[in-house]
């Protein structure tokens, strides 16, 4: 879902025996019984299975009939050793009576990262989705799911994997988390899954695309590069969903002037939404315009200047800041220009008990504590979170028929226990702390130049906003030829853009028609 999770962390549970110790002295062990014991302890333990769950189904999509054919489960995953190291889960769902050599298949998943896919299955993507009020508490029961009119299978297939840790998926064996929790072991385990995936249902031939939101934009950059040099798979396209792309750029609050800069039009944009300016623009777009040419000639530049900044110069920039966001010049004052999102969430409806949502700055919710500095929770995530829990469980369990005594890991809150760090492919090896996977999405494109990327990005994000969006984007170290195979779709809505009633339609008809120009 988003890059800093928000759920409950995953539960790992550890069974100890403990020995008896007494004084008396030790009886020796019969023969037959230290034979018996010493075959108990070398004996192997059951190895970890693979399961999956078939059925068949119905919807109609644009008026017509899709058949199509659902398999949710595991598939196991071995080392190098041939040994296995997790239980990856996924659902795929197949149009019957399609040849696949030619039938477009998306692999798709969320971010977090620790968030498994649910959010986009129940979302927009699966065949069946949640019903979701919106900008309402979708938190009381009974949820509703409907045939999903805007999904894609009536163009492509569709696998929604969830990475180890998340949904079904388990570490196994000798495996422990720490190998899949990090930016390039995760790459590296999704590559793995995908490449196996296509051997295991006989998927080689067919158009391929990936399809990643939030924290998944790092994992599809990283694994667009894998997926082509280390197992030589070629994508016809990728899809970057509210992307998060590189670390500093996209971070406000680490005194970075890009970081700082980027997340500047999206608090216009949440200020403008809740009529917090002073005077209050009209229309949307024209305000954001003029805000983004204001920070690229006002606000960047004294960031970048820094203590050489005039004290006109500085009251300037203070006097753009209060009356493009709402927050005051004095509050900006102490902030010395810079603020992250948490704090300007709680700052501006602190004065009405309001905070903000940060997955979508158009939610607003209660404020437990007015003195509070930064928000403690997102309104936004607690009014859809338990409506995509209920619909999700109930549909694989009452509709696809799994069996699993497993808990399904929405959010398994790994963001504390993740390695930052990622080799970039113009490194020669070495890892830099902090990832950035613009070199290896601008390697991949001029490797495999017949790639076409799609971006989708919501103004009232912020987690990923979209002026971190647009930056990364610019950024792309790619030819002005291979610069036009990036598209860049804008919605008024937050970081589910999908969600939003007056969005869903657009974010689907931009992801068919990217298919449908891409799958040749």
């Amino acid at each position: 879902m988003k890059k800093h999770g928000v759920a409950a962390a995953l539960a790992a549970f550890i069974w100890l025996a403990a020995p008896i110790v007494s004084n008396a002295a030790a009886e020796p062990t019969p023969p037959a019984e230290q034979e018996k014991k010493e075959g108990a302890e070398t004996q192997e333990k059951p190895k970890p299975e693979a399961k999956v769950w078939t059925s068949r189904h119905q919807i109609r999509i644009g008026g017509k009939a899709v058949d199509y054919e659902a398999t949710t489960g595991t598939l196991l995953m071995k080392d190098e050793k041939d040994e296995p190291i997790a239980l990856f889960g996924f659902t795929a769902y197949v149009r019957q009576g399609q040849d696949a050599r030619t039938r477009p298949i998306v692999f798709a998943y969320n971010g977090g990262p620790g968030s498994a896919s649910a959010w986009l299955h129940m979302g927009i993507l699966g065949p069946r989705r949640a019903v979701l009020e919106d900008l309402a508490s979708n938190t009381r029961g009974p949820f509703k799911l409907v045939d999903n009119e805007y999904s894609f299978l009536d163009r492509a297939d569709l696998v929604l994997i969830d990475p180890v840790g998340t949904g079904f998926s388990r570490p196994v064996g000798k495996a422990e988390g720490k190998q899949f929790w990090g930016v390039d072991n995760d790459i590296k385990s999704v590559s793995n899954f995908i490449v196996r995936y296509l051997g295991e249902y006989r998927r080689w031939a067919s158009p391929k695309f990936v399809l990643g939101e939030s924290y998944g934009g790092i994992r599809t950059g990283g694994v667009t590069y894998d997926l082509l040099t280390r197992h030589n798979v070629a994508l016809n396209g990728i899809i970057l969903v509210s992307p998060y792309l590189d670390f500093v750029s996209g971070t406000a609050g680490l005194n970075t002037d890009a970081g700082d800069s980027n997340f500047m039009s999206t608090y216009a944009a949440t200020a403008w939404y809740h009529k917090a300016l002073n005077p209050q623009p009209p229309e949307l777009l024209p305000f954001l315009r003029e805000v983004e040419q204001w920070i690229e000639t006002v606000y960047h530049p004294i960031l970048y200047k820094g203590a050489r900044a005039t004290p006109e110069e500085r009251q300037a920039a203070l006097e753009g800041l209060a009356r493009y966001t709402g927050v005051s010049a004095a509050y900006w004052d102490a902030a010395n220009l810079r603020m992250d999102e948490n704090h300007f969430l709680q700052e501006l409806m602190r004065a009405q008990g309001k905070t903000i949502g940060r997955i979508d700055s158009r939610f607003a919710g209660g404020m437990p504590s007015r003195i509070a500095e930064t928000t403690a929770f997102d309104p936004y995530a607690s009014a859809v979170a338990p409506a995509i829990v209920a619909t999700y469980n109930a549909y694989v369990r009452d509709e696809l028929n799994v069996r699993s005594e497993l808990k399904y890991e929405l959010s398994a809150g790994l963001y504390k226990d993740w390695d930052q760090s990622h080799v970039q492919p113009d490194t020669n090896g070495q890892k830099v702390p902090y990832a950035n996977v613009l070199p290896d999405i601008s390697y991949a494109m001029t490797m495999n130049p017949k790639m076409k990327v799609l971006v989708q990005t919501g103004y009232f994000d912020l987690a990923c906003p979209y002026g971190t969006v647009k930056h990364a984007i610019d950024h792309l170290n790619v030819t002005p030829e291979l610069r036009r195979n990036v598209q860049l779709e804008f919605y008024e809505a937050g970081h589910m853009m999908y969600v939003h009633p007056g969005s869903m339609g657009k974010f689907s008809e931009h992801i068919k028609t990217f298919i449908d120009q891409n799958a040749q």
